[in-house]
């Protein structure tokens, strides 16, 4: 979706004020440049405070002064957080998960399948819409807020599921035997005798539960997407703010939502990062998981929230807060809003601190906002729907990531399959190499020089093939260990493994372990192996390294393959980032991937590597924009090999082979006639 400006602003609720105050803080947000809030999605209990009885009188105040103010709009649908009334009158809306029942007292504590919390849901969806669908300054809705299952096992969620699977399944019989469950007196006989899957001890039923309750998911932002849609004039948006699986902070793919399923509703896809800054700031967190968004719906995304202060320890040091949001433009999003406008006064999300302080005032945050804002009122025309046109993709998989959460490796954490993202993503950041973010579907392979497919453990057989026909006919391919292991209900494949994946990649292996004391080493770079081990026999692929390891040092590390007109490299384990770094920037080179130019698109890689990040890509004028970030508290050199160009920040004319001097934490964007 293209937009006609970058929306920058922040999420606002005037009922979390100490004190009447919107117009002073509507006066703020807009001389500090910004131009949109976000507001509605966290107060049902206050716009509904009794059944039946509505009040939008916060609502109304925030309307009237955002648009005193110049401000867009974006109504959220406040259905992630029900109020007390409806806990009251319908307990068993409170979800049945894993761990138990849930109490009150948290959001996201509901079961999203169940008839009453939906009917009440949609009473204050059409209320809402119903009251904001004339205001001309409302430029689009946000669905829900960071939905998600919320582990819902009640009876009637579980009913579903059993529906679901016997419709995935008409054959009792042949459900048996795909899942196993002949293995100790498992076999399920009769639906009507279908077990209570939170007592289940096979995994390949718990990952279908889960793959089921992403479905829930998608069919909840579908419905309300359905609704919004009744009210919303043509040219207003339908959005979410997907999240991502968290460690700290945002890390990777979210394990809980299928999310290119659930965006297909939306007309633009959104997302909430949320990363470390001060000495962590890396802009790493803010390329996986911005790629992540941008491959939802293949196009430009919106950052609903992320943090200006934030947590303790996150407050960033001058100059950040600029580079956090100048990256997000590079990586192809079309807004940066901060959560939130102020810090709240007491609550859990007390030290999650806003754009201002708890005093409320003016602070140098808020002073670095509007020199973003003044930024963005210059040169934002030659920034909004930035076209990335990348030939590199990393696939990335719910259900691998599911099934490496049931079949841990020897982290035996959640985050096995994310880590494995993490580690291949990182590194071509490190190195200036740009990729997109796709899901395993196989229409979207011939668009891409080569794929990267980490931990590929829960696999269709028709993918397999379409990447086998993709080597063949010219495409590249990466891939880890853990892949091509088990079809799509973990059910392992019992013939040469990695299963399909074997001939391209021209290896086999029927052994792995765990790598202690187990080095792999290339080109002198050595580092420990981690995480899993394959004992990989070259076919007719080439070992590039072997493990370093008295006893298991005659197997394979990582190998490299010819097969048909493409080229395939393996990597049997996981070990250190600068050994990755050197294995790939010799792949790349070597398939003409090393960097991401095409005659029409991209321009030609910069000598620059971490701290420096470049990203690139094509503005509405059709003009080349290229942007240097320095992730570094000490300034950079870096040598302008690509053109004569204009820069956009300084107005300044920079030649080609002059060098541009970045700041601690600095930004440069230059601009090409292609």
């Amino acid at each position: 979706m293209s937009m006609d400006k970058i929306l920058y602003g922040v999420a606002y609720y005037d009922e979390y004020m100490p004190y009447d105050r919107v117009e002073k803080d509507m006066e703020m947000i807009a001389a500090a440049g910004m131009n949109v809030i976000r507001i509605a999605e966290s107060t049902w209990s206050t716009w509904e405070p009794q059944e039946g009885v509505f009040d939008f009188t916060h609502l109304r105040r925030m309307l009237d002064a955002s648009k005193k103010y110049g401000l867009s709009v974006i109504i959220g649908t406040p259905t992630y957080a029900i109020p007390t009334w409806l806990a009251k009158k319908c307990p068993e809306i409170l979800a049945l998960t894993h761990g138990g029942q849930e109490l009150y007292g948290h959001r996201q504590n509901m079961d999203i399948t169940n008839p009453t919390y939906l009917h009440h849901a949609e009473i204050i969806i059409r209320k809402l819409m119903e009251y904001v669908k004339d205001e001309p300054h409302v430029i689009g809705f946000q669905l829900d807020n960071e939905t998600k299952s919320y582990d819902t096992c009640t009876p009637y969620a579980q009913a579903k599921f059993v529906e679901y699977i016997k419709e995935k399944f008409p054959n009792i019989d042949e459900f048996n035997h795909e899942f196993g469950f002949d293995y100790w007196s498992n076999r399920i006989n009769a639906w009507e005798d279908f077990p209570d899957v939170r007592g289940t001890i096979n995994q390949s039923l718990a990952a279908e539960y889960r793959k089921f309750q992403r479905k829930l998911v998608t069919d909840f932002l579908t419905w309300q997407a359905n609704i919004v849609a009744e009210y919303k004039r043509e040219d207003q948006f339908i959005t979410q703010n997907f999240d991502f699986g968290w460690t700290e902070h945002s890390y990777g793919l979210q394990p809980e939502v299928d999310q290119y399923a659930a965006s297909q509703c939306m007309t633009i896809a959104g997302g909430d990062i949320y990363h470390p800054s001060a000495d962590f700031l890396t802009g790493k967190e803010i390329t996986v998981c911005g790629n992540i968004i941008r491959g939802l719906k293949q196009d430009n995304y919106l950052i609903l929230e992320t943090e200006a202060q934030g947590n303790p320890g996150w407050l960033p040091f001058p100059g950040q807060l600029r580079l956090q949001a100048f990256s997000h433009f590079a990586n192809g999003a079309n807004s940066v809003m901060y959560w939130h406008w102020h810090s709240i006064h007491n609550a859990i999300e007390t030290y999650w601190k806003g754009v201002l302080s708890h005093d409320l005032a003016e602070n140098e945050t808020y002073r670095e906002c509007c020199t973003i804002g003044k930024d963005l009122k210059r040169i934002g025309h030659k920034l909004v729907n930035l076209k990335k046109r990348n030939r590199i993709a990393i696939v990335a998989n719910n259900e691998a990531l599911t099934g490496l959460t049931q079949f841990p490796t020897a982290t035996r954490d959640s985050h096995g399959y994310n880590r494995v993202l993490r580690w291949l993503a990182d590194a071509l950041m490190d190195m200036n190499v740009e990729y997109d973010v796709i899901p395993a579907d196989a229409t979207l392979l011939p668009n891409y020089d080569c794929i990267i497919l980490p931990a590929f453990y829960s696999a269709k057989e028709d993918y397999l093939m379409a990447l086998d026909s993709y080597v063949k006919n010219g495409g590249n391919l990466i891939t880890t260990y853990k892949s091509g292991f088990s079809d799509e209900y973990l059910k392992v494949y019992s013939d040469t493994q990695p299963h399909i994946l074997h001939k391209a990649l021209g290896l086999h292996y029927d052994q792995f372990t765990l790598p202690y004391n187990v080095t792999v080493s290339y080109k002198g770079q050595t580092s420990d192996a981690s995480e899993w081990m394959e004992m990989v026999h070259c076919d007719t692929a080439t070992s590039l390294a072997q493990f370093g390891h008295h006893s298991w040092n005659h197997y394979t590390a990582v190998a490299k393959n010819t097969y048909g007109k493409g080229q395939t490299l393996y990597l049997a384990t996981l070990f250190g980032e600068n050994t990755l770094k050197a294995i790939l920037k010799d792949f790349l080179a070597e398939i003409a991937c090393e960097d991401t130019h095409k005659a029409d698109a991209m321009k030609l890689p910069y000598e620059a590597t971490c701290p420096i990040t470049v990203k690139q890509g094509i503005n509405d004028e059709g003009h080349h924009i290229m942007y240097f970030l320095n992730y570094s508290k000490d300034p950079q050199a870096i040598r302008n090999i690509a053109g004569d160009a204009k820069e956009l920040l300084s107005g300044a004319t920079v030649s080609i082979n002059a060098t541009i001097t970045l700041k601690p934490w600095g930004v440069a964007i230059l601009e090409y006639s292609i």
